[in-house]
């Protein structure tokens, strides 16, 4: 049943932007029309080999690559082509039909593919933009007023080698002087062995009091354990259901980390999200900062009343409109939220990008949150 789904599903993606560019009563001459037909075959027939190849036990970077790019063109050329086909049904319910309304719906929906992918790739490739939030939490006690907590999260190293991109984001992170580093998940995809010199620039990141790192789901398709050992070799406190403190003018702060949501189904012993083992010893009487990979998990944060969740996951959307399904699986796609009394949730949009290497209407972001105290 899931492989019907599955096909179903391509077979959409597919074959609308071929209707609408080349099969809609545009009447283009044949060259252009068996042209296109070729190549939107030739890409159906080869992404899902490219995917396998790219993301299965293989992990060719190449093919991942390739198939991630077909990922990102076609669901562009999807949208835009779903918004001309209603258009194209509009003029024609108006008497506007024709071949050359048909032929300027195409297009007008190729160059804004080719205008947005050309300016998703240059979003997906640059620094990501420093944004600054001051969050008030009333039991912070004034030594900690104004503490700088710099969110680094979904960094996604892959199959396109990023390693001076790596090393100008951590140039960032420090120029920003903060007092703690949290990396809440998603930090590779692919093995330590392959993205070890992308990762490596993490390493040089410094804090005034902690640089803390917590799993996400992507480290659960491989070696969840092997990057919490790495980046704890590198130099971070990489908290598996465990917290610390910190302290400053006399004031403490709790600061605990949870696995992914996804670590139970992992089949990875000792792995899952245990918020009440990560707050174990915990004084009840100091805030608390979680981090925790995905938004969703912010229905325990309320119930342990932790004070302030940080994640990532869901990229923004990373692509338009992609952030209306996020919506559906997570409380909030980005940005400051409030659950219940006390919790508050911050949700960053990451640094880096999966798979498609575009980020349209979604731009990655260096996280700054400035911490305020009731005083």
């Amino acid at each position: 049943m899931g492989g019907f789904v599955v096909l179903a599903v391509l077979l959409l993606l597919f074959l609308l932007p071929w209707w609408v560019l080349l099969a809609s009563g545009a009447h283009w001459p044949f060259p252009v029309v068996l042209g296109g037909g070729v190549l939107f075959g030739a890409a159906l027939l080869a992404f899902p080999a490219l995917m396998a190849l790219g993301h299965g036990r293989r992990r060719l970077d190449w093919a991942a690559r390739t198939g991630d790019t077909i990922l990102g063109v076609i669901w562009v050329l999807f949208a835009w082509s779903a918004l001309g086909g209603v258009l194209r049904l509009v003029m024609v319910a108006a008497g506007a039909g024709g071949r050359t309304p048909a032929r300027a719906v195409s297009v007008a929906v190729t160059a804004v593919a080719v205008v947005l992918l050309a300016w998703g790739w240059t979003e997906a490739m640059r620094l990501p933009r420093i944004r600054e939030v001051e969050i008030a939490l009333p039991r912070l006690g004034p030594g900690l007023d104004g503490t700088r907590v710099v969110v680094l999260t979904d960094t996604h190293y892959g199959p396109i080698d990023r390693t001076r991109w790596s090393a100008r984001v951590a140039d960032a992170v420090n120029a920003l002087a903060p007092d703690v580093v949290c990396h809440a998940g998603d930090i590779a995809d692919g093995t330590i062995a392959q993205r070890r010199e992308q990762v490596a620039p993490l390493a040089t990141i410094r804090s005034g009091l902690a640089k803390i790192y917590v799993t996400g789901n992507h480290e659960y398709f491989g070696e969840a354990q092997g990057w919490l050992d790495h980046m704890a070799g590198l130099g971070w406190e990489s908290l598996h259901n465990r917290h610390l403190v910190v302290e400053r003018g006399g004031d403490r702060l709790v600061l605990a980390g949870v696995d992914d949501r996804t670590a139970a189904s992992s089949g990875l012993a000792g792995h899952h999200a245990d918020l009440p083992a990560a707050l174990t010893g915990a004084d009840p009487a100091l805030p608390v900062l979680l981090v925790a990979h995905q938004p969703q998990q912010v229905s325990q944060a309320v119930a342990a009343g932790v004070d302030l969740q940080i994640s990532g996951h869901t990229h923004g959307g990373q692509i338009w409109p992609f952030h209306y399904l996020v919506r559906l699986d997570q409380p909030v796609v980005q940005g400051l939220s409030r659950h219940g009394e006390r919790t508050q949730l911050y949700t960053s949009r990451g640094a880096g990008y999966w798979g498609p290497p575009f980020r349209i209407f979604a731009p990655s972001e260096i996280s700054l949150l400035v911490l305020r105290s009731s005083t």
